[in-house]
């Protein structure tokens, strides 16, 4: 009697919303973590020996030493729009793809960077442990006078689709000029659409009231917002980070909040988080979110939908919809 094939075996390497092993398990054999518990690099290999695929969450370092124990796997599949996480290089050597999960948060974490924008720049954290402590007894005309937003100065680092959003956001919603810098400059109907005009780095810090960085992480941007870039910047400006931990130099930036070389500073990334630098929690002009940009259930569903196409699309048709290195593999496999 003929025995059909065996499936293919996917490990899901986080909690997920259950309608997404639900779908995988249509096509493969499904492993999750279904306890969230924070599996160890050597864990996560383990568990990966034997498996075709990985629905990954871009915490997981997918390495040379991780890919060595891993011989039959061919694809992970982030669900984030950031893959620091993959060592594209050494993926494509064992012939294993990459993808992300590009263009379902592009609005929502824009809508964010804005809501992050505005907190900083009005204060709202600071007035709301100030209220909560009971120290509001009486109104006076400076309390808590924050920066302008509207008519201001918007200065983006990073013009790729989240940039371009934040952009169109800036101009048309609060009459904002929006200055940017980007490894490349656009193409003039896109700056036309953005309504947003090229700089220098130098020429942006210094010119801008906000400063949002939604640039990706990688060796080249490391600490590239670090103590000699915040010197540009107007004491009265303020700084906001959607983009990834390790573009600022967060122990810089405490320093500079603290002496008020800046105005103030909305986190939603830090380097080595989910840690912070201690030094953030002792200033009080800087607000802090815990990587939440895209935290709506709709578009968390969609992140992580994408990432399911991916796996499908792969292992199943033999084409992933948002392939990071399909280049590098070419005569690999």
């Amino acid at each position: 009697m003929a025995t059909s094939p065996s499936r293919p075996r996917i490990l899901i390497t986080r909690a997920i919303f259950p309608e997404v092993a639900q779908r995988l398990s249509q096509h493969f054999e499904v492993e999750s973590n279904t306890d969230d518990a924070d599996w160890s690099a050597d864990e996560v290999a383990r568990r990966l020996q034997d498996k075709a695929g990985a629905l990954t969450f871009g915490l997981e370092r997918i390495n040379a030493e991780l890919l060595a124990k891993c011989p039959a796997l061919k694809i992970c599949a982030n669900m984030t729009v950031g893959y620091n996480n993959f060592d594209l290089d050494a993926m494509s050597v064992c012939g294993v793809l990459g993808t992300n999960a590009p263009d379902v948060l592009t609005e929502t974490t824009a809508d964010f960077g804005f809501a992050l924008l505005m907190a900083t720049a009005r204060r709202v954290t600071e007035s709301e442990h100030f209220l909560r402590a009971g120290k509001w007894t009486r109104w006076n005309y400076e309390m808590f006078s924050g920066a302008e937003v509207h008519g201001s100065t918007l200065g983006i680092i990073g013009m790729g689709r989240i940039g371009q959003a934040i952009a169109r956001r800036g101009a048309l919603g609060f009459g904002m000029k929006v200055i940017y810098h980007n490894r490349s400059r656009l193409d003039a109907a896109t700056e036309t659409a953005c309504r947003a005009s090229y700089v220098s780095k130098p020429e942006l810090l210094q010119s801008a009231d906000h400063v949002m960085l939604v640039v990706p992480y990688s060796a080249a941007s490391h600490h590239s917002i670090g103590a000699a870039e915040l010197a540009l910047m107007r004491p009265s400006a303020t700084l906001i980070n959607i983009a990834r931990g390790g573009v600022v130099d967060d122990a810089a930036l405490a320093t500079a909040l603290r002496d008020k070389r800046i105005a103030a500073a909305g986190l939603d990334v830090y380097e080595g988080e989910p840690k912070l630098h201690p030094d953030l929690l002792t200033v009080p002009n800087v607000v802090l979110t815990p990587h939440i940009a895209s935290a709506t259930a709709g578009t968390r569903r969609a992140m992580a939908m994408l990432a399911v196409d991916n796996l499908i699309g792969y292992l199943v048709h033999g084409k992933a919809v948002t392939p990071l290195n399909a280049a590098g593999l070419q005569g690999r496999i």
